[in-house]
């Protein structure tokens, strides 16, 4: 057996936990239990918001009440990973969502002590880090359990959900994704395409599909 510095180091990327609708439904459902009542429409809010935009968490955390624009149905995301500025549309379901949160959120702190757009309780911008233990009481409400990969999933694997649906719904339409990929790269705010890319093992029926159309390209021949 070699030794194990023989070879270099390849990094494996760890099989994310693709949701699915039910799951989703579950989740957003789950997010009633929680207490008080505002807490409870800023979760639904928040997971809501992620699973529909392809959100980081960082990202919908750091939305300001001034960079959702409800007119225009544009996010703008500022000065996120690596350094980079976008613009992000959404669906004007999701623009009816969050004008809805913002009139919540004003009744309950009508002056605010932050610019955040999703607040705590507290009135304060909602913590990244602070977030996981909540969101593992509700995949267990929700009775969402580990997937294939055995990792119990995280918030950042709507991300990865919302990238591999858009995927498999432009394969299922015919279009051409090679030529389509670039927008989805723009859309999440990815430096490099290449990280993109990587969304194609994301789903069995993703690899399926992606395999299936290599082969029609080639005439079937090996």
């Amino acid at each position: 057996m070699p030794p194990d510095d023989a070879l270099p180091h390849h990094y494996r990327r760890i099989t994310p936990h693709l949701f699915t609708p039910a799951e989703l439904a579950r989740l957003l459902t789950a997010t009633s239990a929680l207490s008080p009542a505002f807490r409870a429409r800023t979760w639904h809010t928040f997971i809501g918001l992620l699973a529909v935009s392809g959100l980081r968490t960082s990202e919908a955390c750091g939305l300001d009440r001034t960079d959702v624009d409800f007119t225009s149905g544009l996010l703008t995301m500022r000065e996120t990973k690596f350094g980079k500025s976008r613009q992000v549309p959404v669906h004007a379901s999701a623009v009816t969502a969050l004008r809805r949160y913002a009139r919540e959120r004003d009744l309950q702190q009508p002056a605010p002590s932050t610019a955040a757009f999703l607040v705590s309780t507290r009135g304060t911008r909602l913590d990244s880090h602070n977030l996981p233990h909540t969101f593992v009481q509700l995949l267990s409400a929700a009775g969402i359990t580990a997937g294939e990969s055995h990792r119990r999933p995280r918030l950042h694997d709507l991300r990865h959900t919302f990238a591999t649906t858009t995927l498999l719904q432009w394969y299922r339409d015919g279009a051409d994704v090679q030529a389509k990929l670039p927008l989805l790269t723009t859309y999440l705010g990815h430096a490099d395409p290449k990280s993109t890319y990587w969304y194609l093992s994301g789903s069995p029926e993703l690899l399926s599909l992606a395999a299936a159309r290599l082969e029609h390209s080639f005439g079937g021949r090996p």
